[in-house]
């Protein structure tokens, strides 16, 4: 009969466990020497492409549709903080589509103007304030 592995002093607590993953490489380490995989393994065999980034965009594009320009203006406004803070701590090249940082600061610093316009539309609509003839409202 093969002995439990507390028995056979194979059993490591946890401050044990914490210790050999904290000696080890780096997760930084780890996922540079295995970038992510964007396929999946099909039932067939060889692995497919997975479209993930497709799917996010779909669903940013749906919360944009739902919320409109309060949305624009959230996510431009994280994402322009998230950049100022990467860039004053010496970024300044992005994997952004923009590249350098301050192009991308710029741009969601102009969809963030958009998101607040949209909303203050939006909210003079809906209280009934007529508004200039340049955004189409009577």
């Amino acid at each position: 009969m093969v002995e439990p592995r507390e028995q056979q002093g194979e059993h490591t607590s946890g401050a044990a466990s914490a210790r050999r993953f904290a000696a080890g490489p780096p997760p930084s380490a780890f996922l540079a020497a295995h970038p992510p995989d964007q396929t999946v393994a099909g039932p067939q065999g060889p692995a497919t492409f997975d479209p993930l980034k497709l799917c996010i965009f779909a669903t940013i594009a749906l919360l944009g549709w739902v919320f409109g320009p309060l949305a624009l203006l959230v996510f431009a406004s994280v994402g322009f903080a998230g950049y100022w803070r990467a860039r004053r701590a010496g970024l300044t090249r992005s994997r952004c589509y923009l590249r350098d940082t301050r192009l991308v600061l710029a741009y969601l610093g102009v969809l963030a103007v958009a998101g607040l316009v949209g909303v203050v539309v939006t909210v003079l609509g809906w209280l009934g304030v007529p508004g200039p003839g340049w955004w189409g409202l009577p």
